[in-house]
């Protein structure tokens, strides 16, 4: 490495901007010793590479036990001929498919494992490996984490017409896609076989410049099942867990209130 600039850290990993000896440009992410922190590493690099055979990703060029390495990816402001590129790649992306709902490498979100073994079908990977997880780890109080248990109940009467496994990116929010080269760029994936609908959702609960666009071209490369609208909040039970496991109770109305909607479908 010619040259090295801290860029701060990102749950407990030291991010950096390097130049190779290339002269080549490159994002690091490290750290030592901390727990699952190579599997960490590995399981961002496979689902990069996974991904990458479908829509644009940074290049892996290093993924070692204490350090993961990519090519730096240039951006640019958004804009809506780019936004519609990016939801007619989204849609190809989901398209391409999966062997299975779940992953051969192991899950993570931020430092938190996730179970990809393999599942039947969506609803019961998504509960016992998605939700039901991270609600035991939620400390909810005794009378909402009943009425997440009646959701998670119904996942399979209001999912929506079955499908086989997408190929999703899994943590989809609007800081893990990069504006470069006139379209998105996806960083920081979760990457598994799921339901597409989740990506969708998860680019709708903490907004995304010209979503709009993005979902109508997507919905012009790949038509969506009537009432995916309605199914948000289903999608989104999840990510709004995690973030409650994450960063504690602040979000816990925002889960509740997905969870009520889920409960009025």
């Amino acid at each position: 490495m010619r040259s090295t600039e801290d860029l701060g850290s990102s749950h407990g990993r030291r991010l950096q901007r390097g130049v190779l000896d290339d002269g080549r440009e490159v994002f690091v992410k490290s750290g030592q010793g901390a727990r699952h922190r190579s599997e960490v590493f590995a399981s961002e690099a496979a689902g990069l590479c996974w991904l990458g055979e479908a829509i644009a990703v940074p290049e892996v060029i290093e993924a070692g036990p204490d350090r993961l390495v990519l090519s730096w990816v240039r951006q640019e402001p958004p804009g809506a001929a780019a936004a519609e590129r990016f939801g007619r790649a989204l849609a190809r992306l989901h398209r391409e498919g999966a062997d299975a709902f779940g992953a051969p490498w192991p899950g993570f979100i931020a430092e938190l494992p996730m179970d990809n073994a393999p599942a039947a079908d969506w609803p019961s990977f998504y509960a016992s490996r998605r939700v039901l997880p991270f609600l035991r780890q939620a400390r909810l109080p005794a009378r909402d984490a009943s009425l997440v248990e009646r959701a998670v109940d119904r996942i399979a009467e209001v999912a929506g017409p079955a499908g086989p496994p997408a190929r999703i990116h899994g943590d989809l929010w609007s800081g893990n896609v990069l504006w470069s080269g006139g379209s998105g760029v996806l960083i920081d994936p979760a990457a598994h076989g799921g339901h597409r609908e989740t990506d969708l959702a998860m680019l709708d609960l903490f907004g995304l410049p010209y979503l709009d666009r993005v979902l109508g071209a997507y919905r012009e490369e790949w038509p969506l099942a009537a009432g995916w609208r309605e199914r948000v909040p289903l999608h989104q039970l999840h990510p709004l867990l995690v973030h409650v496991v994450l960063f504690g109770g602040g979000y816990r109305d925002a889960l509740m209130n997905a969870v009520r909607r889920v409960l009025a479908l």
